[in-house]
């Protein structure tokens, strides 16, 4: 994987984060609690988005 977008949305007490692959453009979402810290909310989306990305296309 050479390069991930994020982009962190608050919605309400909670933030959405999507993890972005750059050359797919495939997807993974994820929503956490606002208190972790940004690197861990990235952490959690970028390993979605690589099991995402691991899975065989059916």
């Amino acid at each position: 994987m050479a390069e991930v977008f994020f982009e962190f949305v608050r919605v309400g007490n909670s933030v959405k984060v999507t993890a972005i692959d750059a050359k797919t453009g495939k997807e993974a979402v994820i929503v956490g609690v606002p208190t972790l810290s940004r690197y861990s909310l990235e952490q959690a989306a970028l390993r979605k988005l690589q099991r995402l990305l691991a899975k065989p296309e059916s």
